[in-house]
C-alpha cells in the first residue's frame, strides 16, 4: 500500500471551534428549482466553505429521489474541483455495492489527477436508496450478496487503488488508470498518490471493520443518532494501527441549520422535515416551500415522526446552532462535524455556512 500519510486524513480546527468543521452537501432540489440551480449552489457552497475555512466537501450518493440531485458523486466532485482551489473534496459517500470496484478506481483516480492531494473516498455499503432502485443499478435482486460481499470488494478496491494484486491473481495485469502504474512505467512521473479511503456507517458494522483496517470512519449522525455513541465506542475499540493512521480518526455527519433569528430556522427545517415524511411514506418528492411545510396538516403519527427528525437536527440562532454543535463533538468526542444543512432553497443553505463560520470566527479570505 502506497503510504497515506495521517496529516491528509485529519481535519484542522479553524478559528475558534474545537474540532473541524466540514460540509455534506445532498445537492437538494426544491420545489420551482430546477437541478441546474441546485448544482450551482453546489459550487456557491463549495467556494464558500473553502473561503471560510472548512475543511472537507463531500458530496452523498442517492438515487430515484426526485429532491437529491446527488446520484453521481464523481461528476459532481469534478464540477466543484474546477470551481475550488484548495478544500478537501470527497464522496459521503460512494454506495460501493452499487458500482464495480475497478470503476470506482478509475473515477477517483481521475479525480486525484484533476485536484492531486485534494481526493477523499468514503465508502458505504448501503444503497443509498429503495430495493428496487438498488436492483437496477446492480443488474441483480441479490441485494443482501452486495452488503454481505462488502470487506471483499473493499479489498478488490483498495488493490486496485494500490495496484498491487499479487502474481497470479486474474486481476494481476489489470490496472486503474490514472494511478499507480503511471509512475512505475517506462519514463512515467505520475504521482503514485491515491485518496485516502473512509468508511462510512450509521450502525456497527463498517464501525467495527473500519476500526480493524486502521481507516478513518465517518458515521452518519444525521439519520442514526441513537446509534452514534456506540458506533464511535465500537470503532475505538476496534481500532489497530495502520499505514493509514496510527490513531483513531471519527468524523459525524450532523443536520444544522443557521438563520438570522430562530422563527426563519425552524421555518427551514420543517420544509426538510415534510420531505422526510413524504420519502419515508413512499411519496418522494422535491423539498417544499418553508410556506408549504407550515400550512401542511401532518397526522398525529407524522407529528410524532417530525418531532423526533427536528430533535436531531441543530438549528437556530448562529450562537444557538454553536452550543448545539459544541455539545455534540463533546458528548460524541468526534474529531471533526460535517454539517449538511437542508433546506428548500440554496440562499437559506448558504445563509446557514456563513452564519455557522461567523460563530466560530473562521477566516474570512
Amino acid at each position: 500500500m502506497d503510504e497515506i500519510r495521517g496529516d491528509e486524513i485529519r481535519g484542522k480546527a479553524e478559528g475558534t471551534a474545537a474540532v473541524a468543521l466540514s460540509v455534506l452537501d445532498l445537492v437538494t432540489v426544491g420545489q420551482g428549482r430546477t437541478a441546474t440551480q441546485a448544482l450551482r449552489t453546489s459550487v456557491d457552497i463549495a467556494q464558500l466553505a473553502e473561503r471560510r475555512g472548512f475543511h472537507r466537501y463531500w458530496v452523498a450518493e442517492h438515487h430515484s429521489m426526485p429532491g437529491v440531485a446527488s446520484s453521481s458523486p464523481a461528476v459532481i466532485l469534478a464540477h466543484l474541483a474546477a470551481h475550488t482551489e484548495r478544500i478537501r473534496l470527497g464522496s459521503g459517500g460512494v454506495m460501493l455495492p452499487n458500482h464495480a470496484p475497478l470503476v470506482i478506481a478509475e473515477q477517483f483516480g481521475t479525480l486525484e489527477a484533476m485536484a492531486p492531494g485534494r481526493i477523499d473516498l468514503g465508502l458505504g455499503r448501503a444503497p443509498g436508496t429503495d430495493g428496487a432502485t438498488a436492483a437496477a443499478l446492480r443488474r441483480t435482486d441479490r441485494l443482501n450478496e452486495g452488503a454481505d460481499d462488502f470487506p471483499q470488494q473493499l479489498a478488490e478496491l483498495t488493490r486496485f487503488l494500490d495496484d498491487d494484486f499479487p502474481d497470479g491473481h486474474p486481476y494481476a495485469r489489470i490496472h486503474a488508470v490514472p494511478g499507480p502504474v503511471q509512475a512505475t512505467s517506462d519514463g512515467g512521473v505520475q504521482s503514485p498518490a491515491r485518496p485516502p479511503v473512509w468508511l462510512l456507517g450509521s450502525s456497527g458494522f463498517s464501525a467495527r471493520l473500519a476500526g480493524v483496517l486502521g481507516l478513518p470512519f465517518a458515521f452518519a449522525h444525521h439519520f442514526s443518532a441513537q446509534n452514534t455513541v456506540p458506533a464511535l465506542d465500537l470503532y475505538r475499540e476496534s481500532f489497530r494501527p495502520s499505514a493509514v493512521l496510527d490513531a483513531p480518526y471519527a468524523l459525524i455527519g450532523v443536520s444544522a441549520l443557521a438563520a438570522d433569528d430562530e422563527r426563519e430556522a425552524r421555518r427551514q427545517v420543517l420544509s426538510g422535515a415534510l420531505s422526510m415524511v413524504r420519502l419515508r411514506t413512499g411519496r418522494p418528492g422535491l423539498v417544499p416551500t418553508p410556506e408549504e411545510a407550515e400550512a401542511y396538516a401532518f397526522s398525529p403519527m407524522e407529528r410524532e415522526f417530525v418531532d423526533s427528525w427536528l430533535a436531531n437536527i441543530v438549528h437556530g440562532t448562529a450562537d444557538e446552532v454553536r452550543t448545539g454543535l459544541d455539545g455534540l463533538a463533546k458528548r460524541t468526542g468526534a474529531d471533526e462535524l460535517m454539517i449538511t444543512a437542508n433546506a428548500h432553497g440554496g440562499e437559506a443553505r448558504l445563509r446557514s455556512y456563513e452564519l455557522i463560520a461567523d460563530a466560530y470566527g473562521l477566516p474570512t479570505a
